[in-house]
């Protein structure tokens, strides 16, 4: 059994799921309460679906980019629970949480977005594969909204997280169509299942090596 935790934003999620079925999958957005909320939150979904800590097997856990005290409280907790329990962790980008239940199409370009704060926006650029979305070696990069829109100049699908503003932005570019809120959500369960994949062809990464992916940004973009 794998839970999958990811604390990458002020959107939390966590997920078990042992191969053939997602048994338990939640997500909510959390005040910067990370720390308080996640212990509990954890102890809560083993509960209801009946399983104990001893169940566990393997950890899943988001590596961001992301906010950095976020990413930090996700990490830590996962790290102190792979040691005590002396299970594998495997660390999974946030951009590619996004990217991997898409189809690819060789149409159109793919951009996953994640806040960035102070109003700007985390962008993994991807292109579509044989295998299925390809990162770009670019990525993140951090821009805004307005930037973004006037960069684009070919049919390009956004998913991510988006303000409404900053919807309403980016449609006013008609080479971009974007994923509903309820399609863009960061799915736990799929974080869950990219670990499985990579636990299952022998893979896990060292406690002591695995570091969060932080975004560098330059000085706060005037309001």
């Amino acid at each position: 059994m794998l839970l999958a935790l990811d604390t990458s934003t002020s959107q939390l999620g966590l997920a078990l799921y042992d191969g053939e079925r997602l048994l338990a999958e939640r997500l909510w957005v959390s005040k910067v309460r990370h720390t308080v909320e996640l212990a509990p939150a954890v102890e809560q979904i083993l509960q209801q679906s009946g399983l104990a800590l001893s169940a566990l097997t393997a950890l899943g856990v988001a590596l961001g980019p992301g906010s950095f005290t976020s990413l930090r409280v996700g990490l830590a907790f996962a790290k102190g629970l792979a040691f005590s329990l002396t299970l594998p962790l495997i660390g999974i980008s946030t951009l590619a949480i996004l990217a991997a239940p898409l189809t690819p199409t060789k149409d159109s370009a793919l951009a996953c977005l994640l806040s960035a704060g102070r109003g700007r926006l985390a962008v993994g650029w991807y292109e579509a594969s044989a295998g299925g979305w390809q990162a770009s070696a670019a990525n993140p990069l951090v821009t805004t909204a307005e930037a973004l829109a006037a960069e684009i100049t070919s049919p390009t699908f956004l998913t991510g997280e988006l303000t409404g503003a900053e919807r309403q932005i980016l449609t006013k570019n008609e080479k971009i169509s974007l994923a509903s809120p309820a399609a863009a959500a960061r799915r736990p369960g799929m974080l869950a299942e990219l670990a499985w994949r990579r636990w299952q062809a022998g893979e896990s990464d060292p406690l002591a090596a695995l570091a969060p992916i932080y975004l560098h940004v330059g000085p706060a973009i005037p309001g």
